[in-house]
């Protein structure tokens, strides 16, 4: 068992799970590209690698990007004041995607003989080889790694006849996870996959009604901007002088948000389709804790920042305090791999504390939101146990991490996942805990609460159930025996259009100046 720890904490260090990127868009505001600064600040925990922004002044479109945090990367003013213009579209990048460089941080640009284009892309393409070796021996040249610029060359080799019709054109040979912004001299595009697994939200600026465009609600607020709209599965937006017009570029739709957006990824202020993170997250903790108790515990401590609302569920649920018993350093922002198991352990020890006045000689229910590879788990039970704690439970508020994800989520082997690998009781003696336990797939799903007909559930829980709501393409061979076993399955893709519970009554609105 210790070897498993070992080789996966060689693997990802004490990582958890890491989503692809954040995206901001605006149109029609002096201060574009200053709002998508701020925008992208507010979207910081969805990537930390790289960010990038790109201004349309009068048509002509600049580019400053670099590897690091937006802070990092604009920290001198300059890079902020050559982004003139009235539209901007920025993006923050963790790459699930294409190899850590420069060429891969996005926006990514084009520039052709005609005009200029730029593409921000939050997910992940399932059929991104099998187009770029089309591409590639019809002649297409790449400048990244990343599958985001697959759609570039897609747009820009359709034989359709308007700009629109070739952008949906190229959209409907993509497969998978995709929320794209697109920038061109003339509008701003969002378009979002047939099946909506990412968050992607609309707004309006009040003073003059520019729209902003961007991966969480959480981002409007940042900005000031009012929520209008949720860019719903299959849809195509363009944003101009004319305003917002609203289409759809296929008519084969369903409603299958990534589950793990409620569980972890999502700023806890976001809403996603109408339902609170926070809120989703506190019924999380309550039904946890109605399902799993703990016997004798005296409070309940949850792991920061994304567990703190799961925990508080959890303590009311049990009639326990709920406690800070670990308290997290903020200013620790990214963290690396190290070349050894002390200087891992230490690491982990520099973000996190455990406040020994709280912990010692209690019984602690420790509340966390998944446990995927369960190595900075072990650290956190370890850290509260020398810190004078009489015994550690830990309780998950998601069910097992099982299966890969393929949408946009960084885990893409089975052989990452603890809960693939390991009992029950194996994993609980591996993270050495007292006991563990962990939501049931039912209760995660009633306690976000999507209101969908037919009784479909409006979102992706494959990790946790083995039922993808797609086929994987590329990825197929990957999950090619646990489907012969009947292990996982996969449905196909949607025959029919999703309607939301409250679509938008006008499809033109005016105000976009």
């Amino acid at each position: 068992m210790n070897q498993y720890v070992n080789e996966v904490t060689e693997q990802a260090a004490y990582s958890s799970l890491n989503e692809e990127c954040g995206i901001f868009g605006v149109w029609g505001r002096d201060d574009a590209a200053n709002l998508t600064y701020y925008g992208l600040h507010a979207l910081q925990h969805r990537g930390q690698e790289g960010a990038g922004i790109v201004a349309n002044n009068k048509g002509h479109l600049w580019q400053e990007r670099g590897i690091g945090l937006v802070a990092e990367v604009f920290a001198d003013p300059r890079r902020l004041e050559a982004l003139k213009g009235r539209a901007a579209i920025g993006h923050l990048r963790y790459a699930t995607a294409g190899a850590h460089g420069i060429e891969n941080i996005q926006p990514l640009m084009a520039n052709f003989h005609d005009m200029q284009l730029a593409l921000a892309h939050n997910g992940n393409l399932t059929n991104a080889q099998t187009l770029r070796n089309q591409l590639e021996e019809d002649g297409a040249i790449f400048q990244s790694s990343s599958d985001s610029e697959i759609i570039l060359h897609l747009i820009r080799r359709s034989q359709a006849e308007t700009f629109d019709e070739k952008i949906k054109d190229a959209l409907n040979q993509l497969r998978g996870g995709f929320a794209f912004l697109l920038l061109t001299p003339h509008a701003l595009y969002a378009m979002l996959d047939p099946h909506g697994f990412r968050p992607f939200v609309i707004g309006q600026m009040p003073d003059n009604g520019s729209y902003v465009v961007t991966s969480e609600t959480a981002a409007l607020h940042v900005v000031g901007a009012k929520y209008v709209r949720d860019v719903q599965p299959g849809e195509l937006i363009r944003i101009d002088k004319d305003g917002m017009n609203i289409t759809h570029y296929t008519d084969k739709t369903t409603l299958n948000v990534d589950v793990m957006e409620y569980v972890y990824f999502a700023r806890p202020d976001s809403d996603i389709h109408g339902i609170n993170v926070h809120q989703a997250r506190k019924r999380m903790g309550a039904a946890l804790a109605k399902e799993q108790p703990v016997p004798g515990a005296d409070i309940v401590v949850g792991v920061p920042n994304s567990s703190l609302s799961a925990a508080s569920g959890y303590a009311e649920g049990a009639g326990l305090p709920n406690e800070m018993g670990l308290v997290k350093n903020q200013y620790i922002a990214r963290t690396f791999i190290e070349a050894t198991q002390d200087k891992r352990e230490r690491a982990v020890r520099m973000k996190l504390s455990a406040v020994e006045a709280v912990v010692r000689d209690k019984n602690v229910v420790l509340v966390d939101d998944s446990l995927v590879r369960g190595t900075t788990c072990r650290y956190i039970v370890r850290m509260l146990k020398e810190a004078g704690a009489k015994s550690v439970h830990v309780r998950i508020a998601s069910p097992i991490f099982k299966y890969p994800a393929f949408y946009g989520i960084d885990v893409q082997t089975r052989a990452e996942l603890m809960g693939n690998n390991h009992t029950l009781a194996e994993m609980t003696e591996l993270i050495e805990a007292d006991s563990l336990e962990f939501l049931s797939n039912d209760a995660l799903v009633a306690s976000i609460g999507l209101q969908m007909p037919d009784g479909e559930t409006g979102l992706t829980t494959a990790y946790f159930s083995g039922h993808y709501p797609s086929p994987i393409y590329d990825y197929s061979p990957e999950m090619a025996e646990a489907k012969a076993s009947g292990e996982v399955t996969f449905d196909e893709e949607p025959t029919s259009l999703y309607v939301p519970q409250n679509p938008a009554e006008d499809q033109r609105v005016e105000g976009a100046n």
